[in-house]
């Protein structure tokens, strides 16, 4: 039988030898593996090709990422994590559309965080993170992450009181020794779900101040985006350098070989998008034990006889 996602895909990429040639990517090269300075990262990437050629290619990729999901499913030994964060107007929920619109639904679950509800609340702060993991051979995204409780919390302490931790009356109780615990939790669940199957990505999507400013604009600009301007988008710009201070901390501290952080480029969205699609691409690719199931050896060998069976009816 013709497999027509197949040939799609081979003429797909047949054409896609028409466009111009990228740049040449070592992933590693944004894999945070030793002590960083955020301020020494640059906010852009160079592909060097247009943006038109950027968006080919990322469609060749996040294909190629849909075969590899396919091949999980049916694999079922691992689960996909793959943790977003970034600065308000950096990329988020434009990044997960189109890096992942090429998947199976059944193969994806896409997690958005907001303020924790009441009944959220009354759990630890991991809990609502923890019951939506991924299955195994599934992608779970989290459009912002386990990671907020070390970062918006650790900019608005105050915010802990919410928690009704028992050791924690006041403001003054979330010291260091309160940090460190917390992310010394935070590693722990990682490495837990990790050494249970889970592979995971941790993404900082890296936005200069300066283009934050123009999304925002942009938002006040055209009429259709309006709806996503908040008042409090520019009170909490107010507090960049509070957010840059506690972002290059957490990516520091829970930077892992089982659970690394890639600071990605962001002022360009498409560069952006393709960098991350490229990123997992790339890692999941070299897992060799990833295959298809085999046939039962009694199925296997009766393959002609189930194609005869059908074609006669």
């Amino acid at each position: 039988m013709i497999n027509d996602k197949k040939i799609n895909n081979f003429f797909q990429y047949k054409n896609l030898e028409q466009i111009h040639p990228m740049k040449k990517i070592d992933i590693q090269q944004f894999k945070i593996s030793k002590l960083t300075k955020l301020k020494d990262l640059s906010t852009s990437f160079d592909l060097e090709t247009d943006e038109k050629d950027i968006k080919k290619y990322l469609k060749k990729v996040r294909n190629k990422l849909a075969d590899i999901q396919d091949t999980m499913y049916a694999h079922d030994k691992y689960a996909v994590l793959v943790c977003l964060q970034g600065m308000d107007t950096a990329g988020k929920d434009s990044l997960i559309r189109e890096v992942f619109k090429s998947f199976n639904s059944r193969g994806i679950i896409v997690h958005s965080f907001k303020v924790p509800t009441e009944k959220e609340l009354g759990h630890d702060y991991l809990w609502r993170h923890y019951i939506a993991l991924p299955e195994k051979g599934k992608f779970g995204v989290f459009n912002r992450t386990h990671y907020e409780n070390v970062l918006v919390t650790r900019v608005h302490p105050n915010y802990i009181l919410n928690e009704h931790i028992p050791t924690v009356n006041n403001v003054d109780d979330v010291d260091d020794t309160f940090w460190d615990k917390r992310f010394e939790q935070i590693n722990n669940f990682e490495k837990h779900i990790a050494d249970n199957g889970t592979i995971i990505f941790k993404f900082f999507l890296n936005l200069s101040k300066v283009e934050q400013k123009n999304r925002l604009l942009s938002r006040l600009q055209q009429e259709k985006k309006n709806w996503k301007f908040s008042p409090g988008d520019l009170k909490e710009r107010e507090l960049w350098d509070k957010y840059m201070q506690c972002y290059e901390d957490a990516i520091n501290r829970t930077s892992k070989e089982h659970a690394p952080w890639y600071v990605i480029p962001a002022d360009h969205k498409e560069t952006a998008r393709y960098l991350v699609a490229k990123v997992m691409h790339d890692t999941l690719s070299a897992y060799t034990d990833i295959k298809e199931p085999e046939l039962d050896d009694k199925i296997k060998a009766n393959i002609a006889l189930y194609r005869q069976q059908l074609a006669s009816e």
